[in-house]
């Protein structure tokens, strides 16, 4: 009787047809050595090489092999979201799929996360990568990130991770995520841990990132910080920000209204048009905190939930009786 896998290895693929293959072996090499049952979620991202084709040759020939198909391109955090999604293992590894990241450092995530760690993050402490449109902005992002969300990760980009699944498969996914899951994590409170692995240089096509993509971790940075620091009490948050507006439109306002005094009475106009801008802002703000509290308290419910809920409590009153 075949066994569930403990371990599934996620590998993204995005016209690596060169790369596909040896990256089946080198896992199959690395984790088959550890006696323990394992698969392979294989994510097409929407190639237009023969990239699908070789996955689906796989899957034929091993078993152990699941292939998920993209019909376009959506990027890596959706593809490394559908491969946690199919996924079965009670550990989760995911990596790129350009043969960068070895499959041989899996065994010291897996030694790591014995140790009682829910999410262990590769380091690439001898990264095989441009200096200048890689390496710098990497160092860049990483001190960034770890001061905005107080969660220290050396290398965040690297895609060579190992999460528990009841724990990443409850966590949400979109845009560049994939680089904030420690971060998005945090929340819940898992333990974290970082180890040296080993970085590749290419070896077949291109890389699918550049500087281009800065701006897009920037805004989801900032989604980061306000999802984890706002969630929980968001009409304290935006009270706060509501303090210096209040401050500064009613001394603005005060001033325009006494502006004129003591002659004809009359007020400052640009004074009093500032005050009453800036005190609408911050009863802008301190409707949407009441929104945000009403959101996060009320969560999915809806009205025909409670309908429901009305209708199972009569009519199991009538069977009681």
């Amino acid at each position: 009787m075949n066994r569930p896998p403990k371990i599934s290895v996620i590998v993204p693929f995005y016209n690596e047809e060169d790369s596909i293959g040896p990256m089946y072996a080198a896992i199959v090499a690395a984790v088959g050595a550890l006696q323990i049952p394992f698969e392979m979620v294989f994510v097409d991202d929407g190639s237009n090489d023969a990239t699908a084709l070789r996955g689906e040759e796989l899957a034929k020939c091993d078993a152990r092999v699941r292939l998920v198909k993209f019909r376009r391109n959506y990027g890596q955090t959706a593809a490394m979201a559908a491969g946690i999604e199919y996924a079965t293992g009670e550990i989760l590894v995911t990596m790129d799929g350009d043969l960068q990241n070895d499959p041989a450092d899996i065994e010291h995530f897996l030694a790591k996360m014995a140790e009682g760690y829910d999410i262990v993050v590769g380091w690439r402490y001898k990264r095989r990568d441009k200096l200048v449109s890689r390496k710098i902005p990497s160092k860049i992002a990483n001190w960034l990130i770890g001061k905005v969300t107080g969660v220290h990760i050396t290398d965040n980009g690297c895609s060579l991770k190992a999460f528990r699944g009841s724990l990443i498969k409850n966590i949400p996914l979109y845009s560049e995520m994939h680089r904030f899951i420690p971060a998005m994590a945090s929340i819940a409170g898992p333990r974290i841990a970082e180890i040296k692995v080993r970085h590749h240089a290419r070896q077949f096509g291109k890389s699918k990132y550049g500087l281009s993509r800065i701006y897009k971790v920037l805004l989801d940075l900032m989604v980061i910080k306000t999802v984890t620091s706002f969630t929980s009490r968001p009409l304290l948050w935006f009270s706060l920000l509501c303090l210096p507006l209040t401050l500064v439109g009613s001394v603005a306002l005060a001033a325009g209204l006494l502006a004129g005094m003591p002659g004809d009475g009359g007020m400052s106009l640009p004074l009093t048009g500032t005050g009453i801008i800036f005190l609408s802002a911050a009863v802008t703000l301190m409707a949407s905190g009441t929104l945000g509290e009403l959101i996060y308290r009320l969560g999915d419910v809806r009205p025909e939930d409670f309908a429901r809920l009305t209708m199972k409590s009569v009519n199991s009153g009538r069977t009681a009786k």
